[in-house]
């Protein structure tokens, strides 16, 4: 099979693997079709058949010789009412409704609540909202025991719905005791990236971060009101964050998320890490081959905002059309990054360099790329450090991303405008320079004449050392021995 030529766009597709796109046939489709990564949501599945998909992204990915990033996606402390009496009941409009600690089955005026810690915080005046928002439930008086509410919004209520608090932070903290072993299992098997649900406060990333141990980069879901209100420490203390609409819908305003959502991508592209945009891209495309117009402009509207990666969720992982939506998200982001307004949008925000060498650099190749004719900027980097800040800049050119760690090769997987490889390591600036251009000419970043921008830091090695820029010219020689 072919191996993947270099993708024609910046921006990343995450796809979700599920029953309809679990197979390696199906996981080597949606690469071919313009996957970049894969997420394993955990809220499903067995241990077992993770790992069977795992395994499958692997071998698909040594033999398309092509790092493909995989992030576990954690189900976090999801609350639920309990039980009813024949399984459901109505809640009347305006009517009163409890919420209480007796685990007897619920009729149409009360249901228990096994989560007692919400007994002690929530006040007169705040919502519970259940069954993604269709029952809107205010809090009258609540007590150690129960919540007295009166339905803004009733309706049919069943066993075991979901229910969201949007006023209040609820002191449970981020990761269940499914979540720690499902974590486990996710770095034992080499995942690249943890996404943490229903993340709430800083103190929520610590426990998560400690636990994976350096093993895998961790990405904060940002999906609760109380989140955004601390957004700024958790993308300082994340390595990723992704603006998960789906939640965020619920316990929101449906007008206040769009400019919640650019406030997010801002505010983690200023930090110089990878923002994801997620949940009912293509919806439609669970059971239609073609998205709505309105589906295709929110996918452009992202990719213009500068997002690094677009996520499918039920479309790839349950529909009936997962390589088409792929492909069509693909072709959505290749179009959208054709339009000369496309680099001075995303560029709009300012990203200003630390005040440090490497960010100075990281700058400096931007404005050459501008300036002079390159086919890509050449990285070497061990951590991946370098490539985020050059991908910060949004460049105007490919980030061929050059590391002996094939783990800082997939992480890159998510990152705009990045192209991982993994190669030898090297040991001196002439092996540097042969070496970078070996990797552009074999790559397809350019041809003989082509110029190319390298960046690296001496001594080779050393993670955080990046303090050297080149300017190169390709002969068209470079494959002659080639050696990786």
């Amino acid at each position: 099979m072919a191996k993947l030529q270099p993708r024609a766009r910046k921006v990343k597709i995450l796809a979700t693997v599920g029953p309809a796109s679990r197979t390696p046939a199906m996981l080597e489709k949606l690469l071919r079709a313009g996957a970049d990564a894969f997420r394993i949501n955990m809220s499903h599945g067995e241990r077992e058949g993770h790992a069977e998909v795992v395994a499958a992204i692997r071998a698909i990915e040594a033999r398309l010789e092509r790092p493909v990033a995989i992030l576990a996606d954690l189900q976090g402390p999801k609350l639920r009412v309990g039980t009813f009496q024949g399984g459901r009941a109505v809640i009347r409009h305006s009517g009163h409704f409890t919420l209480d600690r007796d685990s007897a089955p619920g009729d149409e005026n009360r249901v228990h609540l096994p989560h007692p810690e919400l007994f002690g915080i929530m006040e007169k005046g705040q919502r519970l909202l259940i069954n993604d928002g269709k029952i809107q439930l205010r809090v009258i008086r609540a007590d150690a025991d129960s919540i007295l509410c009166s339905a803004d919004v009733g309706g049919v209520i069943s066993d075991r719905k979901g229910v969201n608090v949007p006023d209040a932070e609820i002191p449970i903290p981020a990761l269940t005791e499914k979540d720690r072993a499902d974590l486990s299992f996710a770095v034992e098997q080499g995942c690249d990236w943890i996404g943490l649900s229903f993340v709430q406060r800083p103190e929520d990333l610590a426990e998560a971060r400690k636990l994976i141990g350096g093993r895998a980069l961790l990405c904060a879901k940002i999906e609760k009101p109380s989140a955004v209100r601390r957004l700024d420490e958790l993308i300082e203390l994340a390595d990723g964050i992704m603006v998960a609409r789906g939640d965020l819908g619920v316990e929101l305003l449906p007008e206040e998320v769009p400019p919640l959502q650019k406030k997010i991508v801002n505010a983690t592209r200023r930090a110089g890490k990878p923002v994801i945009v997620a949940t009912q891209m293509l919806e439609s495309m669970i059971e239609s081959p073609a998205p709505t117009r309105a589906e295709v402009s929110d996918v452009a509207n992202a990719v213009y905002d500068g997002a690094d990666a677009v996520m499918l969720s039920a479309e790839t992982a349950a529909g009936e059309w997962p390589e088409e939506a792929v492909a069509i998200m693909s072709r959505i982001a290749t179009q959208v990054e054709r339009d000369d307004a496309y680099l001075p949008r995303v560029r709009f925000l300012d990203t200003p360099p630390d005040a440090t060498t490497a960010d100075a650099l990281s700058h400096a190749c931007m404005t050459i790329a501008d300036t002079i004719a390159v086919g890509a900027i050449t990285v070497f980097t061990a951590s991946g450090s370098t490539a985020r800040r050059v991908a910060r800049e949004r460049p105007s050119v490919p980030v061929l991303v050059l590391t002996p760690s094939r783990e800082t090769a997939r992480r890159c997987a998510l990152l705009w405008g990045a192209h991982p490889v993994v190669t030898k390591d090297i040991g001196s600036f002439e092996g540097m320079i042969a070496k970078g251009r070996r990797m552009a000419l074999r790559h397809g970043f350019g041809q003989a004449g082509s110029r190319l921008v390298v960046l690296a830091g001496v001594p080779f090695g050393t993670p955080g050392a990046t303090n050297l820029l080149h300017v190169v010219t390709l002969t068209g020689n470079e494959l002659s021995g080639y050696e990786r």
